[in-house]
């Protein structure tokens, strides 16, 4: 048995011989495509129609509010809900939203609706949008953790990231292309498909009723779940630690503004370097498949945080097209580091019956941190200036990361197996 699980985890391919996995991916590649394509697509539209960074800050603001309101009874409702009917419905309401811009956005669509009138509509749209990232972060997250055996979960975390991050190559690499040469409604209209797509490859999903029967009442049982995070060293430092350094470091809300503005690259531009953190979290994720760092993993994470804050100075200070690329490529590596790690401690640390609502109290640390990082971004550069404000946020990350270090020296030298729940909870 210890032969087998040896040659397990010496197998990068492990996870992908899961058909249900493979499907899930699917899912997943597809839906990230989508979202990223539009993400793009719609922050250069509106910084066009606008030419105002507080409206770029408010992209990121009308995702955030519904998705951290929304975030903790999404986790609830995940962990007692049968997993496949949910995602069916979440992935319903993005399809509508999506197809509801295409249509506000079509050339014909300028005679019967002015521009403020659709920008309002976009912000409502993303506003809906945000809604189901709520319930999506903890549904999928529970997911993932039933289709895979346990000795597996740091090579699916792997591929789920490297699935994720490709997508977020190729969506705003084509996204950008395609709204150059053809226009915002034929790049809305490839993000329908796509998440079309990713509706069909949920219908391939088992379907995986809950583990969890509440007992107590909702404000109980939601409880239960923060006080598992809040009460865990470990877990409870890497979510912070996410947090804070996305939010200052959300260089991303800006770049519309420097491909605009300071380097002049235009839309396509603008796609290239929204591709290129991700090209080089894919690079770093292929690797991590052969050198996990997983050996010491709060030591690892602390210098791939310090490596993020680092990169966002650089391209804050680049003023060349190609060095920019580089600095983006490199937030991008150490970034995706950050996240296999952060990714893998939940899953070694959460109980199955506690997945969804410990995955919310996740999405609400880290998976609105980036739209809150893209406000605090848009509202820094409307207040200081661009370039400043990208400054102000690398130079507020390396400070969140000093003092983790010196508030986390014990668990510096722990070791991927020294890491369980009576190691890193709270005395």
């Amino acid at each position: 048995m210890e032969e087998d699980q040896g040659i397990i985890k010496k197998d990068p391919f492990a996870a992908l011989r899961y058909q249900e996995f493979r499907s899930y991916l699917g899912m997943r590649f597809f839906l990230t495509f989508a979202y990223q394509m539009q993400a793009v697509i719609v922050g250069y539209y509106i910084y066009q129609l606008t030419h105002n960074a507080f409206a770029l800050a408010m992209i990121g603001l009308a995702e955030a509010i519904p998705s951290i309101g929304i975030a903790l009874y999404g986790g609830y409702v995940a962990d007692k809900s049968e997993k496949k009917r949910l995602l069916l419905g979440i992935f319903s309401c993005m399809w509508l939203c999506s197809t509801i811009m295409f249509v506000v956005t079509l050339p014909q669509a300028h005679y019967y609706i002015s521009s403020d009138l659709s920008l309002v509509i976009i912000y409502i749209m993303i506003f809906f949008i945000g809604l189901a990232r709520g319930f999506y972060g903890p549904t999928a997250f529970s997911v993932m953790t039933k289709i895979i055996p346990r000795e597996l979960y740091p090579n699916s975390s792997t591929w789920n990231s490297s699935t994720y991050q490709t997508a977020s190559v190729l969506g705003p690499l084509v996204g950008g292309v395609i709204f150059s040469y053809y226009g915002i409604s034929v790049t809305f209209l490839l993000v329908v498909i796509s998440i079309s797509i990713a509706f069909i490859s949920i219908l391939t999903l088992n379907r995986y009723q809950a583990e969890f029967t509440p007992k107590e009442s909702i404000f109980d049982s939601l409880s239960e779940g923060i006080h598992f995070v809040f009460s865990s060293r470990m877990l409870l430092g890497a979510l912070s630690l996410d947090l804070f350094s996305v939010f200052f470091g959300g260089v991303v809300a800006v770049l519309p503004i420097f491909a605009h503005d300071i380097l002049n690259v235009g839309a396509s531009g603008f796609g290239l370097m929204r591709s290129a953190d991700s090209i080089g979290a894919v690079l770093a994720m292929l690797v991590m498949t052969r050198f996990s760092p997983m050996g010491k993993p709060w030591r690892n994470l602390l210098i791939a945080v310090t490596g993020f804050g680092m990169s966002i100075i650089c391209f804050g200070l680049s003023r060349n097209f190609y060095l920019s690329l580089l600095f983006l490529f490199t937030l991008g590596a150490f970034d995706s580091i950050s996240v296999l790690i952060r990714s893998t401690i939940m899953q070694l640390l959460t109980p199955d019956k506690m997945r969804g609502r410990v995955s919310a109290v996740n999405s609400m640390f880290i998976g609105s941190s980036n739209e809150l990082g893209a406000f605090e971004s848009g509202t820094a550069a409307r207040l200081l200036g661009t370039i400043p404000s990208v400054l102000f946020g690398g130079t507020m990350t390396l400070l969140i990361v000093t003092i983790t270090w010196l508030k986390t020296k014990k668990l510096v030298p722990m070791k991927l197996n020294e890491i369980h729940v009576q190691d890193v909870l709270k005395e």
